[in-house]
């Protein structure tokens, strides 16, 4: 589908990058990276690296700039150079004590006096007793900037009530992590050759404040009753502290240890980890210790990432901590004192069900601080400043069958999952394999790609094994002998055969191989003569079905009445409905929204293509843009929530948003589109699907880049983490909408 041509656009951030190692590198490094894999090359992430006096760096081509931290003038001609770019739209600036030259960074008061660029400034520390200059500094900084970050309630408190910011500047935007799959550490164990032991670790670079001696001493009561326990101190003395004092602290430390005979216990990593070595030392730790010592502290990237992997943590009362660690991930201790330190680790460590919990509920609590999210969190305020940008296209992920095909088997789909594992108890259902049966289908047509031809022979064989000698369809298979035959007798199961029909003409009229297509038809042809059907949206799905046969037939002048026949009996009921339901105010099909609304236009759509019935035109304009009205908040789609539908003159329930409500409307919209109507529909589309990339209520992605699966659900406050098949195949619809007419 043709793209409308943008112009690049620069959002420029100041700090200091990688390969100079501290946090804020680190910080700058991960939310650009993240924010490019969203928005490149519509919009870019460019770097003003931010050095000491006493190195240089050799710095990758995303630095258009370099500065002396001590440089007055460089501050002033690289603003004055930014001011000439008129790509560059915005600038974002990570604030630290520290970073930006002598006297609190008065230096970056003459970069912000000459930038005539909107700025965000990202507070990392907001003190709470500053000295006079500091004080000065900071108020100056939040007098010039458009947008003030911090990460806490806390910072956002101390701005507010210290510095004056107005309210209105102020956002809190957590600290990223990056996506890890939730597991129990075993495997990263046996990798770094940490199987059989207890782990603790601590992470950061070393400095006297990291208050790693008080945790050396309670391990001389751990130790006596878990004697397999070993403590990681991992990370190098910081730069300066090394430039100033060497390795006295360190040393110090390792004879602490020998003194307390724990050298078997304790083990120090002196080296600056990668992000990827990181992550997997977090993930084998057990718990994790994040002892700083600076109650002004607001906040410790290392904290995010272990509670992130899914880690208990023990930790001081520092803002950020105080905020985030509650009984349920972890416990505080005082500062200054090894006291408690070791009656937490003791604790956690002889209940492995209490350990469980702390950790699975740390992960589930941190899914909104993934790196993209955070990425979108600070878009939203990008946009806020410069509406320009809210109007360019995402990027829109690679099209993945990955975790499509880990919850399938040989029999056929499972319906659930936990988290991002197949979960085989409930079994497998007929509406789910039809549906992936499309999705390899049309992925095949794209891209003749084995493993989705592969897939296909699964739907189609699991179809095949579904059909019922009594006539029509079961829907509900427990296990790969035995169907739910209870279920599939209680519960209608039209709408699951319908959608059968629709897949096994969309397999049979595309390019899979000869034998598959047979073997499609041939089914398709041997069920087409249904019991009476009630069901609207079963209807709906039998029209498209129907559309894709009648392509297949249209030389066969029999067959071909004989389809646009039954077709029509089914168009005909529809409009009947919409006819009788409608009025100038609710111009629908029944007298509520439900589920998998979309599709009872999209059918009226495709009748139109087959009959040229005006009237079944009319019908499907008419309420598909009454469904776009009460699904879109502006450019945010808002779809009925499943919790509680949409009843005519009530309220619209806003909650459990599923994926496959998105996937239906992205497809009615797609048919519209492909009818030669107005690109609006095109546009509609396009927003529709930026639901799963973060466009909606929560501002949450619901696509796991991770797995390539999708969440199950937007609820009033979280995501459903779980990606079972319904949710996975919906994304997939709706993203190969996007490449191909379906």
């Amino acid at each position: 589908m043709e793209k409308i041509k943008q112009d690049k656009a620069w959002i420029v951030f100041l700090g200091t990058y990688p390969p100079r190692e501290c946090g804020i590198a680190t910080f700058t490094a991960d939310l650009t990276n993240n924010f490019d894999e969203l928005y490149s090359p519509r919009e870019e992430t460019k770097v003003v690296a931010i050095n000491n006096n006493l190195q240089t760096y050799k710095y990758p081509r995303k630095v258009i700039a370099q500065i002396s931290e001590n440089d007055p003038d460089g501050y002033q001609a690289v603003a004055e150079k930014l001011n000439r770019l008129s790509q560059v739209k915005l600038v974002s600036v990570q604030h630290e004590f520290g970073i930006y030259g002598s006297d609190y960074g008065k230096n970056l008061l003459i970069f912000l006096a000459t930038i005539n660029k909107p700025v965000v400034v990202t507070f990392h520390t907001v003190l709470p007793e500053p000295s006079p200059s500091q004080k000065e500094v900071v108020i100056k900084i939040v007098e010039r900037a458009d947008c003030l970050v911090v990460m806490t309630e806390r910072a956002k408190k101390l701005l507010l009530e210290i510095y004056g910011a107005p309210e209105g500047k102020i956002r809190v935007i957590c600290h990223g992590i990056h996506p890890l799959a939730y597991n129990d550490g075993s495997d990263l164990k046996k990798e770094l050759r940490l199987s059989k032991r207890k782990i603790i670790s601590t992470f950061g670079m070393l400095n006297k404040g990291k208050g790693i001696e008080y945790a050396i001493e309670a391990m001389t009561e751990v130790v006596k009753r878990f004697p397999d326990v070993l403590y990681l101190v991992i990370g190098a003395t910081h730069p300066v502290v090394l430039k100033q004092e060497g390795e006295t602290y360190r040393n110090q430390l390792i004879e602490k240890v020998y003194s307390l005979g724990l050298q078997n216990n304790i083990r120090f990593y002196n080296k600056y980890l990668t992000t990827e070595d990181l992550l997997k030392f977090l993930q084998a730790t057990d718990i994790y210790l994040s002892l700083s010592q600076d109650p002004n502290q607001a906040v410790s990237g290392t904290l995010s990432y272990a509670l992130g992997a899914g880690r208990p943590v023990i930790s001081t009362p520092f803002p950020q901590a105080e905020e985030i660690i509650t009984p349920d991930v972890g416990s505080l201790i005082k500062f200054g004192t090894s006291e408690g330190i070791a009656d937490q680790i003791i604790s956690i460590l002889g209940d492995p069900a209490k350990m469980a919990s702390l950790g699975k509920t740390a992960y589930f609590k941190t899914r909104k601080m993934t790196w993209k999210n955070v990425a979108l969190y600070y878009m939203r305020e990008f946009i806020e400043l410069l509406p320009e940008l809210g109007k360019r296209e995402k990027n829109l992920p690679a099209i993945k069958m990955r975790h499509l095909a880990k919850l399938t088997d040989k029999f056929g789909i499972f319906q659930f999952a936990i988290l991002d594992e197949p979960d085989s108890e409930w079994g497998y259902t007929l509406d789910d394999n039809a549906r992936a049966l499309v999705v390899t289908s049309w992925y095949y047509d794209l891209t003749k790609n084995a493993t989705a031809k592969k897939l296909a022979e699964v739907y189609l064989n699991f179809i095949k094994k579904a059909v019922d000698p009594k006539g029509g369809f079961k829907n509900y298979f427990k296990t790969k002998h035995l169907n739910q035959t209870e279920i599939n007798n209680e519960q209608g199961l039209e709408d699951s055969a319908a959608r059968a029909i629709w897949a096994l003409a969309v397999a049979a009229s595309g390019s899979l191989p000869v034998g598959l297509k047979k073997t499609a038809k041939q089914i398709l042809e041997s069920n087409l003569n249904f019991k009476k059907i009630s069901s609207p949206r079963a209807m709906a799905f039998m029209i498209k079905g129907l559309s894709k046969y009648y392509r297949l037939v249209e030389k066969n002048k029999e067959e071909k009445e004989k389809i646009e026949g039954l077709l029509t009996e089914y168009a005909d009921k529809l409009l009947e409905l919409f006819n009788h339901h409608s009025d100038e105010n609710w111009l629908w099909f029944e007298n509520y929204l439900t589920y998998s609304n979309a599709v009872l236009p999209e059918a009226m759509l495709w009748a139109y293509r087959v009959t040229g019935n005006y009237h079944y035109f009319k019908a499907g304009k008419q309420s598909l843009d009454f469904l776009s009205e009460n699904y879109f908040q502006g450019d945010v789609c808002v779809p009925v929530g499943q919790a509680g539908w949409y009843k005519r003159g009530e309220k619209k329930n806003l909650y459990d948003q599923q994926p496959e409500e998105v996937a239906a409307l992205v497809l009615a919209l797609r048919a519209m589109y492909d009818l030669g109507e107005e690109e609006q529909y095109q546009a509609k589309m396009y927003k529709a699907f930026n639901w799963f990339l973060g466009n909606n209520i929560l501002n949450r992605f619901m696509y796991s880049h991770l797995s390539g699966g999708c969440f199950d659900g937007l609820q009033e406050k979280e995501v459903n983490l779980n990606q079972g098949a319904e949710s996975t195949i919906s994304y997939l619809l709706a993203r190969l909408a996007l490449e191909t007419k379906t």
